[in-house]
């Protein structure tokens, strides 16, 4: 089998074997549905989308992605078995890729289980399916950016409070950079071009993007290589961790 299906398999079961993973799951649908029916009024606005639903997923995300992320390595270190998985015969991308891919899905998991608001806009109405799957695709892509801080942030230290604030807050400055605020403080004494490249760090642009439906090469890109770029780091700080 392969050893990244194999990890992958285990960080699953080690989910489901605990309440935890159903505490996040009732914890995610419930603040869902309050984000997308009270704060959003998805029933009151009278029109046939789930706008107010995917509006408020980055918010959500800020403080329940980096609850899962924290304990991706910081409880292997804590315990003890980080160096028991470096002396496997499992190469560090695997190990790096399955913890990963392993923690994606089951946020992806968590994210079926909100198709009952989906089913009863369609219900009520006639929506842009596409344009609702569109922005599903841009929720998972949003949730592995922030998983994949959390997982080098993970690494870096064996306190998962301490990992569960750092990831909060660099996930908070990347849904910021592109905010008008900030730009605007920045305009009086920085080039434009490095405006416009930090602009175009935004996580809230680019999810915006994909949340009107419009699946651009370039954001797909974008969340791909934040994914790659972070989860690169991960290797590197297992390397330096290697070597303490």
């Amino acid at each position: 089998m392969n050893p990244m299906n194999t990890i992958i398999k285990r960080e699953l079961q080690g989910y489901f074997s605990t309440p935890i993973a159903y505490v996040f799951i009732v914890i995610f649908l419930i603040l869902s549905g309050v984000f997308a029916f009270y704060l959003g009024g998805l029933y009151e606005r009278n029109q046939a989308d789930l706008s107010p639903f995917f509006n408020f997923h980055p918010w959500l995300y800020l403080f329940l992605v980096p609850a899962v992320s924290m304990r991706m390595w910081s409880e292997e270190r804590r315990s003890g078995n980080i160096e028991l998985l470096m002396t496997l015969p499992v190469r560090q991308r695997d190990l790096v890729l399955g913890k990963f891919f392993s923690s994606w899905i089951f946020i992806a998991i968590s994210l079926f289980f909100t198709f009952p608001i989906w089913i009863s806009i369609n219900y009520l109405g006639n929506p842009d399916n596409g344009l609702i799957v569109a922005s599903y695709i841009g929720s998972l892509l949003l949730a592995g950016s922030f998983l994949a801080i959390g997982s080098c942030i993970s690494v870096a230290s064996k306190n998962q409070v301490i990992s569960f604030i750092i990831t909060a807050v660099i996930c908070f400055l990347f849904l910021l950079a592109g905010l008008p605020m900030v730009l605007d403080f920045f305009a009086g004494w920085m080039p434009q071009i490095l405006i416009d490249s930090i602009a175009s760090t935004s996580f809230l642009s680019h999810y915006s993007s994909i949340n009107k439906g419009v699946l651009d090469l370039g954001d797909l890109v974008y969340f791909a290589m934040v994914i790659a770029v972070w989860l690169f780091a991960t290797s590197i700080m297992l390397d330096i961790k290697k070597a303490d």
